[in-house]
Protein backbone atom coordinates (compact mmCIF):
# COMPACT_ATOMS: atom_id res chain seq x y z
CA UNK A 1 0.00 0.00 0.00
CA UNK A 2 1.55 3.39 -0.80
CA UNK A 3 2.10 5.92 2.01
CA UNK A 4 0.31 9.33 1.51
CA UNK A 5 4.35 10.91 0.99
CA UNK A 6 4.33 8.43 -2.30
CA UNK A 7 1.92 11.25 -4.36
CA UNK A 8 4.51 13.91 -4.65
CA UNK A 9 3.80 16.77 -7.31
CA UNK A 10 7.15 17.85 -9.49
CA UNK A 11 7.03 21.12 -7.29
CA UNK A 12 7.12 19.15 -4.24
CA UNK A 13 9.79 16.94 -5.32
CA UNK A 14 12.05 20.11 -6.04
CA UNK A 15 12.26 20.58 -2.23
CA UNK A 16 12.74 17.13 -1.42
CA UNK A 17 15.90 16.52 0.76
CA UNK A 18 18.05 13.54 -0.10
CA UNK A 19 16.91 11.12 2.68
CA UNK A 20 13.39 11.70 1.80
CA UNK A 21 13.96 10.91 -1.54
CA UNK A 22 15.86 7.35 -0.68
CA UNK A 23 13.09 6.85 1.51
CA UNK A 24 10.15 7.60 -0.74
CA UNK A 25 12.51 5.04 -3.32
CA UNK A 26 12.68 2.45 -0.70
CA UNK A 27 8.53 2.73 -0.46
CA UNK A 28 8.07 2.16 -3.88
CA UNK A 29 7.16 5.72 -4.41
CA UNK A 30 10.70 6.32 -6.23
CA UNK A 31 8.50 5.06 -9.38
CA UNK A 32 5.95 7.74 -8.82
CA UNK A 33 8.19 10.54 -8.40
CA UNK A 34 10.42 9.82 -11.32
CA UNK A 35 7.34 9.47 -13.51
CA UNK A 36 6.25 12.72 -13.32
CA UNK A 37 9.11 14.08 -14.22
CA UNK A 38 9.27 11.69 -17.53
CA UNK A 39 8.41 13.93 -20.64
CA UNK A 40 5.33 12.39 -22.17
CA UNK A 41 6.09 12.60 -25.23
CA UNK A 42 8.93 10.17 -24.96
CA UNK A 43 5.98 7.37 -23.66
CA UNK A 44 4.38 8.49 -26.74
CA UNK A 45 6.45 8.25 -29.10
CA UNK A 46 7.38 4.42 -28.38
CA UNK A 47 8.92 4.38 -24.59
CA UNK A 48 12.10 2.89 -23.35
CA UNK A 49 14.58 1.07 -25.83
CA UNK A 50 17.03 0.54 -23.34
CA UNK A 51 19.09 0.30 -20.14
CA UNK A 52 21.62 2.40 -19.63
CA UNK A 53 24.32 1.12 -16.97
CA UNK A 54 26.70 3.94 -16.03
CA UNK A 55 29.00 5.13 -13.27
CA UNK A 56 27.73 7.46 -10.69
CA UNK A 57 31.04 10.25 -11.35
CA UNK A 58 29.53 13.63 -11.78
CA UNK A 59 32.29 14.95 -14.13
CA UNK A 60 30.57 12.68 -17.01
CA UNK A 61 26.87 13.18 -16.10
CA UNK A 62 26.75 15.58 -19.07
CA UNK A 63 28.65 13.91 -21.54
CA UNK A 64 26.95 10.83 -20.68
CA UNK A 65 23.61 12.28 -21.40
CA UNK A 66 25.17 13.88 -25.33
CA UNK A 67 26.57 10.65 -26.03
CA UNK A 68 22.85 8.82 -25.56
CA UNK A 69 21.02 11.66 -27.21
CA UNK A 70 24.27 11.18 -30.26
CA UNK A 71 22.72 7.43 -30.63
CA UNK A 72 19.10 8.86 -31.15
CA UNK A 73 18.56 7.56 -27.15
CA UNK A 74 17.33 10.49 -25.41
CA UNK A 75 14.64 10.01 -23.35
CA UNK A 76 14.75 6.20 -24.94
CA UNK A 77 16.59 4.45 -21.98
CA UNK A 78 15.90 3.64 -18.46
CA UNK A 79 19.41 4.29 -16.24
CA UNK A 80 20.70 2.79 -13.34
CA UNK A 81 23.75 4.38 -12.17
CA UNK A 82 26.55 1.87 -9.73
CA UNK A 83 30.03 2.94 -8.71
CA UNK A 84 32.30 1.29 -11.46
CA UNK A 85 29.26 0.59 -13.64
CA UNK A 86 30.29 -2.92 -15.11
CA UNK A 87 32.62 -3.53 -12.01
CA UNK A 88 30.05 -2.43 -9.78
CA UNK A 89 27.58 -4.83 -11.07
CA UNK A 90 29.71 -7.92 -11.30
CA UNK A 91 32.41 -7.15 -7.62
CA UNK A 92 32.14 -9.53 -5.21
CA UNK A 93 33.26 -6.94 -2.87
CA UNK A 94 29.75 -5.07 -2.94
CA UNK A 95 27.70 -8.24 -3.34
CA UNK A 96 24.24 -5.70 -2.72
CA UNK A 97 25.07 -3.87 -6.11
CA UNK A 98 24.82 -7.22 -8.21
CA UNK A 99 21.38 -7.55 -7.13
CA UNK A 100 20.67 -3.53 -7.72
CA UNK A 101 21.57 -4.40 -10.79
CA UNK A 102 20.01 -7.63 -11.83
CA UNK A 103 16.88 -6.17 -9.86
CA UNK A 104 17.02 -2.63 -12.60
CA UNK A 105 17.32 -4.59 -15.56
CA UNK A 106 14.11 -6.97 -14.88
CA UNK A 107 12.11 -4.26 -13.90
CA UNK A 108 13.19 -2.63 -17.50
CA UNK A 109 12.64 -5.38 -19.07
CA UNK A 110 8.64 -6.45 -17.65
CA UNK A 111 7.70 -2.75 -17.51
CA UNK A 112 9.55 -0.90 -20.49
CA UNK A 113 10.10 -4.14 -23.14
CA UNK A 114 13.93 -3.38 -23.28
CA UNK A 115 15.47 -4.78 -25.86
CA UNK A 116 19.43 -4.00 -25.41
CA UNK A 117 21.61 -2.91 -22.45
CA UNK A 118 24.18 -0.25 -22.49
CA UNK A 119 26.99 -0.39 -20.29
CA UNK A 120 29.25 2.57 -20.28
CA UNK A 121 32.34 2.67 -18.25
CA UNK A 122 34.71 5.88 -17.98
CA UNK A 123 38.83 6.13 -17.39
CA UNK A 124 39.97 7.43 -14.12
CA UNK A 125 37.07 5.15 -12.74
CA UNK A 126 37.97 5.72 -8.89
CA UNK A 127 35.43 2.65 -7.67
CA UNK A 128 37.83 0.63 -10.07
CA UNK A 129 40.64 1.86 -7.63
CA UNK A 130 38.97 1.60 -4.34
CA UNK A 131 37.84 -2.25 -5.64
CA UNK A 132 40.50 -3.45 -7.39
CA UNK A 133 43.43 -1.60 -5.22
CA UNK A 134 45.03 -0.55 -8.16
CA UNK A 135 45.23 2.67 -9.90
CA UNK A 136 44.94 1.51 -13.83
CA UNK A 137 44.53 5.23 -14.85
CA UNK A 138 48.49 5.64 -15.08
CA UNK A 139 48.81 3.01 -17.79
CA UNK A 140 46.30 3.81 -20.35
CA UNK A 141 46.55 0.27 -22.01
CA UNK A 142 46.36 -1.39 -19.01
CA UNK A 143 43.09 0.46 -17.69
CA UNK A 144 41.37 -0.63 -21.61
CA UNK A 145 42.13 -4.43 -20.64
CA UNK A 146 40.58 -4.22 -17.30
CA UNK A 147 37.85 -2.53 -18.67
CA UNK A 148 37.25 -4.31 -21.18
CA UNK A 149 37.27 -7.41 -19.41
CA UNK A 150 34.89 -6.21 -16.85
CA UNK A 151 32.35 -5.40 -19.53
CA UNK A 152 32.36 -8.56 -21.30
CA UNK A 153 32.42 -10.48 -17.85
CA UNK A 154 29.16 -8.26 -17.71
CA UNK A 155 28.10 -8.76 -21.14
CA UNK A 156 28.12 -12.36 -20.91
CA UNK A 157 26.45 -12.94 -17.81
CA UNK A 158 23.71 -11.00 -19.37
CA UNK A 159 23.28 -12.64 -22.32
CA UNK A 160 23.32 -15.96 -20.31
CA UNK A 161 20.37 -14.51 -18.40
CA UNK A 162 18.93 -13.03 -21.21
CA UNK A 163 19.89 -14.31 -24.72
CA UNK A 164 17.20 -12.24 -26.35
CA UNK A 165 18.57 -8.82 -25.18
CA UNK A 166 21.26 -6.88 -27.25
CA UNK A 167 24.60 -5.55 -25.02
CA UNK A 168 26.43 -2.89 -26.15
CA UNK A 169 29.57 -1.95 -24.26
CA UNK A 170 31.60 1.08 -24.36
CA UNK A 171 34.70 2.84 -22.41
CA UNK A 172 34.39 6.70 -22.20
CA UNK A 173 37.44 9.06 -21.46
CA UNK A 174 36.98 12.23 -19.62
CA UNK A 175 36.51 14.52 -22.46
CA UNK A 176 33.42 12.49 -23.22
CA UNK A 177 35.10 10.69 -26.33
CA UNK A 178 33.78 7.38 -26.71
CA UNK A 179 35.28 3.87 -27.74
CA UNK A 180 33.55 0.81 -27.93
CA UNK A 181 34.52 -2.49 -26.54
CA UNK A 182 33.42 -5.35 -28.52
CA UNK A 183 33.92 -9.09 -27.86
CA UNK A 184 37.09 -10.78 -29.35
CA UNK A 185 36.74 -13.16 -32.07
Amino acid sequence: MCQPSCHVTPAAALQLGRRQFLRLAALGGGATLLGSFLPQTALAAGGTDALLLSCMDYRLVDDTERFMAGMGMRNKYDHIVLAGAALGAVTRKFPAWNTAFWEHLQVAIDLHHIHQVIVLDHRDCGAYKVILGEDFGKTPDAETAVHAETLMQLRQQILAKYPQLQVHTYLMALDGSVQQIVPRS
